[in-house]
């Protein structure tokens, strides 16, 4: 069973930003692709970023591109989202999600190791 521990969330103003972590022991392997997901009140699941550990290949959301990063740090068995510039909208409870494979898939299907959640909310 693979277990993922995720921290980071929290209350921040508008413009601000957040850092989530996700984290697993079995991070130190390359063949794994690591989601994050994001989830309104009231909304569906949203993809917001993944990355896949074999190819390096990354995916951001149109929603996200240019304020939100996914990182890696392998030592730490840790996947970051630095996520700045943060919008009322950014508000959700968010998500990591792993997934043996090399692709980067946006789709939920195929996720089958889920983290926590970590609430995020923005606001003044």
């Amino acid at each position: 069973q693979v277990q993922l521990v995720e921290s980071g969330g929290g209350l921040v103003q508008p413009g601000g930003s957040l850092r989530l972590s996700c984290t697993s022991s079995r991070f130190t392997a390359d063949y794994y692709v690591v989601a994050w997901f994001r989830q309104a009140p009231g909304k569906g699941r949203e993809t917001v970023s993944c990355k896949s550990f074999s190819d390096q290949n990354t995916y951001y959301a149109d929603s996200v591109e240019g304020r939100f990063t996914i990182s890696r740090d392998k030592a730490k068995s840790t996947v970051f989202l630095e996520m700045n510039s943060l919008r009322p909208e950014d508000t959700a409870a968010y998500y990591c999600a792993a997934r043996v494979g090399t692709e980067c898939k946006t789709s939920e299907t195929g996720y089958i190791y889920w983290g926590q959640g970590t609430q995020v909310t923005v606001s003044s």
